[in-house]
C-alpha cells in the first residue's frame, strides 16, 4: 500500500495554469504506475493522465492533450500534473492514484490506492 496526498489545487481564471503535486509515502514508489483522475459535480470520476514507473510512457485523455503534462520524480516520491490553458470545463476535484506494476492503465477500476483529492476551479 502507498499513501497519497495531493496539493496545488485552487481557483484560476480561464487560460491560466496550475501544477498539482501528489506526494507518496513508502520506499516502493518507483514500483507503481501513477494516474490522475478528476470528478466534476454530478459526474463520474474520469481518467486524465497516467505515467509509467520510470516516466517513459505517458497517456492523456483527448480533452487535455497538448495542455496538461504528467511527470514524476522518483527521488522525491512525487508525481505532478502541469495544467496549462485551463478551461472552465476542467473544474473538478482532481485525484492522484497508484497501481503496482509496470502496466499503465486508464480505468478507475484498475487503481486501488487513492489520495483525498484537491479542488481545481476555473472561472470564465
Amino acid at each position: 500500500q502507498v499513501q497519497l496526498v495531493e496539493s496545488g489545487g485552487g481557483l484560476v481564471q480561464a487560460g491560466g495554469s496550475l501544477r498539482l503535486s501528489c506526494a507518496a509515502s513508502g520506499r516502493t514508489f518507483r514500483s507503481y504506475s501513477m494516474g490522475w483522475f478528476r470528478q466534476a459535480p454530478g459526474k463520474e470520476r474520469e481518467f486524465v493522465a497516467a505515467i509509467s514507473w520510470d516516466g517513459g510512457r505517458t497517456y492523456y485523455t483527448d480533452s487535455v492533450k497538448g495542455r496538461f503534462t504528467i511527470s514524476r520524480d522518483n527521488a522525491k516520491n512525487t508525481v505532478y500534473l502541469q495544467m496549462n490553458s485551463l478551461k472552465p470545463e476542467d473544474t473538478a476535484v482532481y485525484y492522484c492514484a497508484a497501481r503496482p506494476g509496470i502496466s499503465v492503465r486508464t480505468s478507475v477500476n484498475d487503481y486501488d490506492n487513492w489520495g483525498q483529492g484537491t479542488q481545481v476551479t476555473v472561472s470564465s
